[in-house]
């Protein structure tokens, strides 16, 4: 969000929050509140030194059935007859709720015709070498611990339709991980993107009202 005092992701920096100085807070996105996830576990781990995400996203409500005019020609476009290539704000919104990895991640969105159900494709060069294993036994301990009900680990051969309504920030798709060389790391996530950013905005609330949060 333009002009807000801190951008919050539950699950990753809501310590931050500050309340005799944050009075307009940002949840940022929900493909900000995927991304966030994943590289917090990644960076705290492995240490990322660059990286590059594309989210394969469902259409939303600026979109248009039929070619109509947009600011952007491209989002201007019929959505149930394209994949359409656009920008995203999530790599500079990653950066300020992760002041570590500012400057080193770069984004690009696919909107596709798709009514509910998107996926970050995220690629990671790390300082840390590492393996495929051990790589998904992060998430699965992280879904499993701290972070269970923001991310989520499966294995299972699943489709966008599948997490539809999936309160989860982030499920990382581990049949997708791939390592190349050591250090280049490719992590496939899923999230709804209209139920886990709602859910994630009345978790927002909760925390900066002091009524009724919890980690799950």
């Amino acid at each position: 969000a333009k002009g807000d005092d801190v951008t919050i992701v539950p699950g990753v920096n809501e310590e931050i929050y500050v309340p005799d100085n944050h009075h307009l807070i940002s949840c940022a996105s929900c493909t900000t509140n995927c991304v966030a996830q994943v590289v917090k576990i990644i960076n705290d781990y492995l240490t990322i030194q660059a990286g590059t995400f594309c989210t394969i996203h469902a259409y939303s409500n600026d979109q248009s059935i039929l070619d109509q005019p947009h600011p952007d020609l491209r989002r201007g476009r019929a959505f149930s007859f394209n994949t359409i290539l656009t920008t995203t704000g999530a790599a500079n919104a990653v950066g300020r709720v992760i002041p570590e990895v500012k400057g080193k991640l770069h984004a690009i969105a696919y909107r596709v015709p798709v009514h509910c159900g998107s996926l970050v494709d995220c690629t990671f060069i790390t300082e840390n070498k590492t393996t495929k294993d051990e790589v998904n036994n992060l998430f699965i301990k992280a879904s499993e611990g701290i972070n269970k009900g923001f991310i989520g680990y499966s294995d299972a051969p699943l489709v966008s339709i599948d997490f539809k309504a999936d309160p989860r920030s982030a499920v990382v798709d581990g049949i997708s991980t791939a390592i190349l060389g050591g250090n280049i790391v490719r992590i496939v996530a899923w999230y709804d993107n209209e139920w886990s950013y709602s859910m994630r905005v009345c978790d927002l609330i909760a925390y900066a009202t002091g009524i009724g949060y919890r980690r799950y």
